[in-house]
């Protein structure tokens, strides 16, 4: 077996994963929403102390598996360093304590493994990420084999939705209570522009979107904000949608996935099935349970680095804020 730790933001967690079936045997996430959502929005060293706390606690009731685990590990990139520090160094310390060989794995490829937990890898893969700290399209040909083809120049899809909620006053985290309020509005009420539309640059952009609806909501009555919310996410989408299908024109997808926190959005999915139809391709999602940051498809990436011997030397174990895909 193989225990994991996830500590990248606002979630700690621990799973302990059966390698040779790739059963998740045990899974316990404690979120720290309520804490931060007094400040509308992750408190760095807020999180890191209340992973202090969580962690140990989490980890105590591992304790009828350390026995057969076989290895440990843990996201080390990207992340909040001083939450990142947290997770290593608890790491660090069951290694020592029980003899265990490390393994470091990327926060965004645990992502992508987030559609593979307790089910076999299905590679290659064309891979949309969107979530709070990330929006990016990502050809994945294997676990060693990982090109990122287009990404976003300033705010993440799913920062958009937290900092438009946080525009109406409505809390942390946005993207549920915009998604929730926007099933009651008018999509077409609000005509902001589509980002990047005029231009062929495969990339993305929601600063000028976002602004746009700071416009609007300072004009609005709390009774309008139901129509900017499903404005909004229908023009959010839209922008992703247009990119997508101009990359398609000359890398059309065979098997495409959504995954991160923001892919648990239904209209989002929605969008992309439809937009999937034309060229037959399998749409693989990850359950809704796994989209956010957790720990079991942290441990599900180590079950095959651990069979391609990807180990970390414990002097060597680090912590680095930003992605290398």
């Amino acid at each position: 077996m193989i225990l994991s730790i996830e500590s990248s933001c606002d979630d700690s967690a621990i799973a302990i994963t059966e390698i040779a079936t790739n059963r998740l045997l045990f899974h316990k996430k404690i979120s720290q929403e309520l804490q931060h959502s007094l400040y509308g929005g992750v408190v760095p060293e807020l999180a890191a102390r209340l992973h202090a706390e969580a962690l140990p606690k989490i980890l105590e009731q591992c304790e009828p598996y350390f026995q057969d685990i076989k290895a440990v590990a843990v996201t080390t990139s990207p992340g909040l360093a001083v939450t990142l520090i947290e997770g290593v160094t608890l790491a660090k310390a069951v290694s020592v304590a029980l003899h265990l060989p490390l393994i470091a794995v990327n926060h965004l490829v645990g992502h992508i493994y987030s559609l593979f937990i307790e089910k076999e890898t299905v590679f290659p893969l064309t891979v949309l990420l969107v979530s709070g700290g990330h929006t990016q399209v990502m050809e994945v040909k294997s676990l060693q084999e990982i090109t990122t083809v287009a990404k976003s120049m300033d705010d993440s899809f799913g920062e958009s939705f937290d900092k438009v909620a946080k525009m109406m006053g409505l809390g942390y985290p946005g993207g549920p209570v915009i998604e929730q309020l926007a099933k009651e509005g008018d999509r077409e009420r609000y005509n902001f522009t589509v980002p990047l539309l005029k231009t062929p640059k495969l990339a993305f952009s929601y600063s000028g979107l976002k602004n746009a609806v700071r416009l609007a909501v300072e004009k609005a009555e709390e009774k309008d904000y139901k129509d900017i919310a499903a404005s909004f996410e229908h023009i959010a989408t839209k922008h992703l949608l247009h990119k997508l299908k101009k990359y398609f024109q000359t890398n059309p997808p065979k098997n495409f996935a959504i995954v991160g926190g923001a892919s648990a959005n239904l209209y989002l999915r929605k969008q992309i099935q439809e937009l999937l139809k034309p060229y037959g391709a399998k749409l693989l999602l990850s359950d809704l349970q796994y989209c956010s940051d957790n720990a079991a498809m942290i441990g599900r990436a180590a079950v095959d680095m651990y069979k391609n011997n990807m180990f970390c030397p414990l002097e060597e174990l680090d912590i680095a804020t930003k992605s290398s895909i």
